[in-house]
């Protein structure tokens, strides 16, 4: 039986954001990992950017949909939308920053937090090239 490694409640939730992102073409996703971090605030940070302030909005929007509809959770503290230049989603363990692409240059985030494991993420691929797919698998077995 092959060992499974269990996630653990912010890896989903992490995951969960990281979707809400793609729904809105969010881009650059990376996900920092600051659970080997001394006195960090939270589990994860999640950083992404889009290219306008509707495009910031409308992923802040599906990152928050999303996760109530899989968890039931809502955002403990959210801050940024006045002007979505940098809206800040806060879920605890997992913490979401959504540029305006200027932004995030100027702010550099990721390199604040360079002794972390910084993973870059990378968009699911479409459904129908999933589907295509598990045919062909099922096909050759």
């Amino acid at each position: 039986m092959a060992n499974k490694k269990v996630k653990s409640a912010s890896e989903m939730l992490a995951s969960i954001v990281i979707e809400g992102i793609f729904e809105k073409l969010g881009e650059e996703v990376v996900q920092i990992d600051l659970r080997n971090i001394k006195n960090s605030v939270a589990d994860f940070f999640i950083v992404c950017h889009g290219k306008s302030r509707a495009q910031v909005e409308a992923i802040a929007d599906s990152v928050q949909m999303e996760v109530k509809k899989a968890v039931g959770l809502n955002v403990w503290k959210k801050e940024g939308f006045e002007n979505a230049e940098w809206v800040l989603l806060d879920y605890v363990d997992v913490v979401v920053h959504i540029f305006q692409e200027g932004n995030r240059k100027f702010y550099k985030l990721e390199d604040l937090w360079a002794d972390a494991e910084i993973k870059a993420c990378s968009p699911p691929a479409p459904a129908a090239a999933q589907k295509r797919n598990k045919k062909n698998t099922s096909a050759e077995a």
